[in-house]
């Protein structure tokens, strides 16, 4: 056996933090698509994933997925159990990788972890608001080691029983995407669907968030599918670029269908697309060229996009389309290598069907798809439901609205619709701010309290809100965050082509406090910014004794 390459282990380590890096966009970019209350509760879902995984890896997930084959083609020995003691290298033929060339197996422990920890986090997408923190840890626990574990086995070792048949699969289309949708639906049927869905909607709290995280889940997929030959060679250049390649002609495809259906081209759409393409190219990114890349990621785009319908179809809450991006994108690119496989671009994959193959491969990738589907689904459906009959593993409908408090105690922001008030001014040093003086009105007098609704764009300027009040005869001004119930519903369109009835609008509510000879004044700038006579109240009031 050679010695370990030392370029080759310094790529696939690079590789291994890449991959790591994807889970906490992973994180963001859920966590920008859930409701505000629910943001601390979603990016925790996700970052307990690399404590979780990362220690069951170590001790038992490792053994059963890259252990010598205990002789079923099923799952590994327990030699390996805590890498207590550990074969130098990788087995010859490991993966992708010939006997010439060989990285440190702690290279390769590392490498894989980062993908056992990043597909079990998948699935809080589909089950946004309703996980229990306890449950979803054990669930995390136990779905690593009995199920991702023996599946990697199957199709990454070589004596896993579907990489001996011939199944396929670069770096995790099935091990990783479609394993994962299979445990969505499981999950879906134990959690159940959110209160009122599919009639209310979940607007996002944050785009850019969740544009942030597909930026780096792009970049961390480089990683993902670069590494997965294990060398720093001309086949990882090719699967980087394919990698590329078909995360841009998804997103343009998306976007086109966007625009034809939709009438806009979003930026949800734009990385919703790329993701798919990103999805749908791992199972082939080192088995294919590049021009079959972009045809893909094409194909991605197109299926994908109208798979967003899936989840109304199966009545599923799907909340993040976890269904059409992941699972759909991880089966269809595992077919479509059974068409575009090509050798001369890796002698260890096979011809697909366009390239005079025949139809052999896609035979064995449909045996492949089928057989990790039906394994993941029963068996995610019986932990899930064991989980939910021992300590719980759906919120109660109470909480689903409110996790980050439920949970945490805490908020992910404190901003309302008055602390987005602007104000003028250049930045300059802070100084302490004169006291305020006595109100113009002596305790004991009466005054009059002016309540009215503002719709918060015109009054967007908060100094020149005040000031106008001021100049008018205010005495105090106070404005909160208000929601006024609407005749007509107001449609708005939310990511993805999904549209929501909001029954209710939201306002600034304006209370000023004004003399009797003010009132006047003050309603004709409250009128001036927007405020309906209907909508606004003049009430009598005293000034009480401090």
């Amino acid at each position: 056996m050679s010695a370990p390459n030392a370029g080759d282990t310094a790529w696939v380590l690079v590789c291994a933090g890449l991959v790591l890096f994807m889970t906490p966009g992973l994180a963001a970019f859920y966590g920008g698509m859930v409701r505000t209350r629910n943001v601390l509760a979603m990016l925790q879902q996700n970052m307990i994933a690399l404590g979780v995984v990362s220690l069951t890896w170590v001790l038992v997930g490792y053994t059963i997925a890259f252990g010598d084959d205990a002789g079923s083609g099923l799952f590994g020995n327990l030699e390996l159990f805590g890498l207590t003691d550990l074969k130098v290298p990788p087995a010859p033929n490991l993966h992708v990788v010939d006997g010439r060339i060989t990285i440190p197996t702690l290279a390769f422990v590392l490498f894989q972890m980062m993908f056992a920890v990043i597909t079990p986090a998948l699935v809080t997408g589909a089950t946004a608001g309703r996980l229990r923190f306890g449950g979803w840890v054990l669930f995390l626990a136990v779905w690593s080691t009995v199920v991702y574990a023996p599946i990697a086995h199957w199709l990454w070792h070589p004596g896993g029983w579907l990489a001996k048949f011939g199944t396929q699969d670069w770096a995790g289309g099935l091990v990783v995407h479609a394993s994962a949708g299979a445990a969505v639906l499981a999950v879906l049927l134990v959690v159940g669907r959110r209160r009122d869905w599919p009639h209310t909607a979940a607007p996002p709290n944050s785009i850019p968030l969740t544009i942030v995280g597909a930026g780096i889940l792009w970049f961390g997929w480089f990683g993902f599918n670069g590494g997965d030959g294990l060398q720093a060679n001309g086949l990882a250049a090719q699967a980087v670029l394919n990698t590329h390649l078909a995360a841009a002609a998804a997103m343009l495809v998306w976007l086109a269908l966007e625009r034809v259906t939709d009438g806009h081209s979003t930026v949800v759409g734009a990385v919703s697309g790329a993701v798919a393409g990103l999805a749908t190219v791992t199972p082939t990114a080192g088995y294919v060229n590049a021009a079959s890349a972009v045809a893909i990621g094409a194909l991605a785009g197109l299926v994908c996009h109208f798979a967003l319908k899936l989840k109304y179809l199966l009545r599923l809450d799907d909340a993040l389309d976890v269904l059409a991006v992941h699972f759909v994108g991880g089966m269809l690119g595992t077919l479509l290598l059974g068409l575009f496989g090509n050798r001369g671009v890796n002698p260890l994959g096979a011809d697909g069907l366009f390239l005079g193959g025949g139809g052999g491969l896609l035979w064995r990738q449909l045996v492949g798809v089928v057989s990790v589907v039906a394994f993941s689904f029963v068996l995610t459906w019986l932990i899930a439901a064991g989980v939910q009959a021992l300590i719980g593993l759906r919120v109660p409908p109470a909480d689903q609205e409110r996790l980050d408090q439920a949970q945490q105690g805490a908020d992910a922001y404190h901003l309302g619709g008055v602390t987005s008030l602007t104000v003028p001014g250049a930045p300059r040093r802070r100084t302490a701010a004169a006291p305020a003086g006595e109100p113009s009105v002596p305790p004991g007098q009466r005054v009059r309290v002016v309540t009215a609704l503002l719709e918060p764009d015109p009054a967007a300027n908060s100094a020149d809100l005040r000031d106008a009040l001021l100049r008018a005869g205010a005495i105090s001004v106070i404005v909160s965050d208000a929601a006024v119930a609407t005749t007509t519903p107001q449609a708005s369109l939310l990511p993805r082509g999904y549209w929501q009835d909001q029954p209710l609008s939201a306002r600034l509510r304006v209370t000023v406090l004004v003399g009797a000879d003010g009132v006047g004044a003050v309603l004709d700038e409250l009128d001036r910014m927007g405020a309906r006579r209907s909508d606004t109240f003049v009430q009598e009031a005293e000034r009480v004794q401090s």
